[in-house]
């Protein structure tokens, strides 16, 4: 039986206390929580990670990951992130494939980033957790085509990737795509964006995120997490009904 669980990203409610966010969602039947790594738990804060760590868990929800803002090809550490990532209890952390499109960085602009992923790679394998790429304009994971390339290049298997549907694609595009990275996906962000960045419910996009949970339901091991990023108007109450909407989705996969 395929098994994703839904579950919600911090950085959807930037606005609100961890506490608050983790109220949301357990009220809204939601399984886990993507810390984000430029509000809620900073970067080498280890007292704001273990402290939300354990209210995320004593809500009966799990740390789905953690969520950083750390740029592959920019002189930054990646200690920091690992320990708060540790401290979160969270075993992925998502980063970001340089700040060039695949389509106008040069050589050495790849080559900068691809040995940066293979050396966080490492250093986050020596603790026990994988790294996951942004599936994001602006990077060297911008495309479907382009994120395959980089993960092959990096060659490590610690390092997977996120999917999310791209601005302006089309449903066939956005499932083209999902298809080609489906064996290299460990989560995906879900919204409806349309027909570009306007935020709507899930359900506006019915047909879009139905042939998605089909198509996962048939990948031999499909995304752990289904994770709810942003809802219409930031707005909180808006919650509970974009995760009915996901949990019908995922429930459809029994």
């Amino acid at each position: 039986m395929t098994v994703i669980r839904p579950g919600l990203c911090s950085v959807t409610f930037r606005g609100l206390t961890p506490e608050r966010i983790i109220a949301l969602a357990a009220d809204a039947g939601l399984e886990a929580i993507e810390w984000g790594g430029d509000v809620h738990v900073p970067p080498g804060d280890i007292a704001r990670a273990t402290q939300v760590a354990k209210a995320t868990t004593d809500a009966g929800l799990a740390v789905a990951s953690y969520g950083s803002y750390f740029r592959a090809g920019a002189d930054e550490p990646l200690t920091p992130v690992l320990d708060s990532a540790e401290a979160l209890g969270a075993d992925r952390i998502r980063i970001w494939a340089g700040s060039v499109g695949s389509g106008e960085a040069t050589a050495g602009d790849r080559a900068a980033v691809v040995e940066r992923l293979q050396a966080a790679a490492s250093e986050a394998s020596a603790r026990g957790i994988g790294l996951a790429l942004e599936f994001h304009s602006g990077t060297l994971a911008d495309t479907a085509p382009a994120t395959l390339r980089l993960l092959d290049d990096v060659a490590d298997p610690g390092l997977s990737t996120y999917w999310q549907p791209t601005v302006d694609a089309s449903v066939d595009t956005a499932i083209d795509e999902y298809r080609a990275l489906a064996d290299r996906t460990s989560a995906v962000h879900v919204f409806s964006w349309w027909p570009a960045t306007e935020r709507l419910p899930l359900r506006a996009r019915d047909s879009l995120w139905t042939r998605f949970f089909a198509e996962a339901k048939g990948v031999a091991d499909p995304p752990r997490d289904a994770l709810i990023e942003f809802v219409p108007g930031d707005d909180p109450e808006m919650l509970l009904g974009e995760a009915a909407a996901l949990r019908a989705y995922v429930g459809r996969l029994g």
